[in-house]
């Protein structure tokens, strides 16, 4: 009979096999009374040693497989080992009890990670897990034991109780399919690790971990969080069409992944990714996207009770460009308004929010919530390749107040001898047609344009684009708005910009072959839609295009 167990999904995906429960080794520690306190703390100090080769071994196997972001984790682990407060703890157990230094491990990692669960923080409750896994390495080394796993000869659907992350490093990645446990934070290093793998997981299923699951078929369904043991026909069918079109997909990523974005006549475009949060990181990654083209901050704004402190936006954009390691990373400042409200920022009731108070007027007229942002992102911007891009652009005098305001922040951050990178990248949303009208004198001010189609389309045609009821109406293909598109890219180029469209368009692959011959110099489109572009770019031959378009 078919059981349905519920959880929070980590990665989507779907995965079909054979239920796997993974048993730990039982360690069961002893407390021995010892006679030389000194040689227990030289066995420790000993298996410290050990312990950090392990962790470094682990370290180099997770960057050739998950990069090295998805690494840390073993080089945060390594640092925990070598901790002095979690030292000197167990020393002291081992030289005040005269106990041995299994007991004295185990004892000094059960109150320390009692410590991190019960705090408030969501991030130091997840480190609870870190401290227990290395108190077990440590303890394994001390005792000689061997390390647990998963015994299985054909892939399978891991289920467990929690999973350290040395342990799913440690696994055989061709024999695993998804995994499922207990418990598990979603901020956890499993759960990155899980992103980063690509591997559909699930946290906080209440499955028992008995014969009743082990060795049946499990169905894991990432997109609704669900997992189903001994699915029944019907169950099967459907999600087995739903593995068939995810496997299409792995097959065009596999494919394409580390292939350049490059014409057969051998023009470059770069492909970047739009993304609205930190959670889609690891889609940008996995589907090998060469920068973040759009990186919407009002997200921020969004998911806030108030507005997000310089130290909260500092946080997220230094993130953001760590993990994209040098590839460039272009943040959209604040694009509220209109379709996003945010209730603090109390903004007056309009007959036509769209063509209201919204993006960067709202900057310009309230300079302070401007200036904590950009401080913010400058900031960042020490730690990765960030560019800052300035959307709803009318005029070059908006463009010249913006950057008198930039200036002003540098000097305030030169003062204080903050860094920043002070060639940072400029550039602005073209998504008006007035800026489109002056989009050369606009080049001139800046380093590059990248078109929001969406609004550029909604303001052309004159037709409200959550208007569903003028959908027949609506048409971004129009030819006025196509030959925008390339005077868009002419102004550009002939005032010293590159081009780039970041709205839906950008991903429309009917007209992929026309932004080449306009001229484009980037897409910024959905993770999703970065392979799919890429083998429309690497299919089409621009010259011989141009002959026939």
């Amino acid at each position: 009979m078919m059981m349905t167990y519920e959880g929070k999904s980590v990665f989507e995906g779907i995965a079909i096999g054979k239920l796997a429960v993974y048993r730990k080794v039982e360690q069961s520690v002893k407390r021995i009374k010892v006679e030389d306190p000194e040689a227990e703390i030289a066995r420790y100090a000993d298996a410290r040693e050990k312990a950090c080769a392990e962790l470094g071994v682990l370290y180099d196997k997770a960057v050739k497989e998950v990069g090295e972001s998805g690494a840390e984790i073993f080089e945060a682990h390594q640092m925990m080992v070598e901790d002095g407060d979690f030292i000197d703890s167990a020393e002291n157990i081992i030289r005040t009890e005269g106990v041995n230094a299994e007991f004295a491990i185990a004892q000094t990692g059960d109150n320390f990670s009692a410590m991190f669960a019960g705090m408030d923080d969501e991030y130091f409750r997840g480190r609870a897990a870190d401290v227990k896994d290395i108190s077990e390495r440590i303890i394994r080394i001390l005792s000689g034991g061997a390390a647990g796993g998963i015994l299985a000869d054909e892939p399978v659907i891991v289920v467990a109780d929690d999973l350290a992350p040395s342990e799913t490093v440690q696994m055989d990645k061709d024999k695993i399919l998804s995994f499922v446990t207990v418990h598990g934070s979603a901020n956890s290093h499993t759960s990155i690790l899980a992103k980063t793998m690509a591997i559909p997981a699930i946290i906080g299923a209440d499955i028992p971990l008995s014969d009743e699951v082990d060795g049946k078929i499990g169905i894991v369904d990432g997109f609704e969080g669900k997992v189903y043991v001994d699915p029944d026909p019907e169950t099967l069918q459907k999600k087995q069409a739903l593995l068939e079109k995810e496997m299409k997909r792995k097959e065009l990523l596999l494919q394409l992944k580390g292939k350049e974005n490059v014409t057969l006549d051998g023009q470059k475009i770069n492909i970047y990714a739009n993304i609205g949060n930190t959670r889609d990181l690891a889609l940008v990654l996995q589907n090998d996207a060469g920068g973040i083209g759009l990186f919407r901050s009002e997200f921020i704004y969004l998911g806030s009770q108030d507005y997000p402190t310089e130290e909260e936006q500092f946080a997220i954009y230094k993130q953001v460009a760590q993990t994209m390691a040098g590839r460039k990373v272009i943040i959209r400042t604040l694009d509220i308004g209109a379709d996003k409200q945010a209730d603090y920022f109390e903004l007056p009731h309009e007959e036509n929010p769209a063509m209201g108070l919204r993006a960067i007027r709202i900057c310009l007229t309230r300079p302070e919530v401007f200036r904590t942002q950009l401080r913010a992102i400058l900031r960042a911007s020490a730690y990765g390749k960030i560019s800052i891009m300035f959307p709803m652009i009318i005029s070059v005098k908006e463009v010249k107040k913006i950057k008198d305001i930039l200036a002003a922040v540098k000097a305030e951050l030169d003062s204080e001898g903050i860094a920043y990178d002070h060639e940072i990248e400029t550039g602005i949303m073209i998504e008006t047609p007035a800026a489109v009208m002056v989009a050369e004198e606009l080049a001139k001010e800046v380093d590059f344009f990248s078109v929001g189609t969406n609004d550029l389309t909604q303001y052309t045609l004159a037709i409200d684009r959550q208007n569903a009821s003028l959908d027949e109406f609506y048409d971004p293909h129009h030819p006025a708005i196509l030959r925008m598109l390339q005077m868009i890219a002419d102004a550009a180029h002939k005032g010293g910009a590159w081009a780039g469209i970041c709205g839906e368009l950008g991903a429309d692959l009917s007209l992929t072959k026309e932004f080449l011959a306009m001229g484009y110099d980037e897409l910024s489109v959905s993770p999703g839609m970065i392979l799919p572009v890429r083998k429309a770019v690497r299919e089409t031959d621009v010259a011989e295009y141009k002959k026939v378009r």
